[in-house]
């Protein structure tokens, strides 16, 4: 075996590995950010669709009982396909459920805000054990703590600019709702 593949700071793998914890860390920035959307668009969103806050409660609701499903079943399906192809799938579920909240009319507001609050939270469920399996695959154990800590960082990151960068989005908008 020649020295270079055994420094693993100096072959692709020692290298690469701080851009798959960048794609992993925005990745969970945007898990933590879709998840906060609710929370900071809840005044509008229940005055523009006329919603009850019980009919929002359920809402949030789906989304738990979502997660709760998702955690116990993405774990084995990411075991199952491959991190690639099962992190894929995640962000392909959170991602699609997502952008399908924009299509959500006031007609059917309640049953398609809960559809897609639970479509997000099943594929959300799948980033923390993807991650942490990505981890595992790309990281020595040594420094697996370190890249652990740092895509869960990301969380609060995500949290965090959610509120600020909504808040302007509204407030440049004008908030209107027409």
């Amino acid at each position: 075996m020649n020295k270079q593949v055994m420094n693993s700071e100096k072959t692709p793998v020692g290298t690469y590995r701080y851009r798959i914890l960048a794609l992993l860390f925005l990745a969970t920035s945007i898990n933590y950010f879709d998840r906060s959307l609710m929370a900071v668009m809840s005044p509008d969103l229940i005055e523009w669709f006329g919603w009850t806050k019980q009919d929002y409660s359920y809402i949030i609701i789906s989304f738990q009982i979502a997660y709760a499903i998702g955690l116990l079943s993405m774990g084995g399906i990411i075991d199952r396909l491959g991190t690639k192809k099962g992190y894929f799938l995640s962000i392909g579920i959170w991602s699609v459920f997502g952008m399908l909240h924009a299509a959500i009319g006031k007609g059917f507001s309640m049953i398609g805000f809960i559809l897609a609050r639970f479509g997000l939270g099943f594929g959300e469920s799948g980033n923390f054990p993807a991650a942490i399996k990505t981890t595992a695959e790309w990281f020595p154990k040594k420094d697996r703590a370190f890249a652990t800590g740092i895509f869960n960082a990301a969380s609060s990151v995500g949290a965090i600019a959610a509120p600020f960068v909504i808040g302007a989005i509204v407030y440049w908008s004008g908030g209107s709702h027409r």
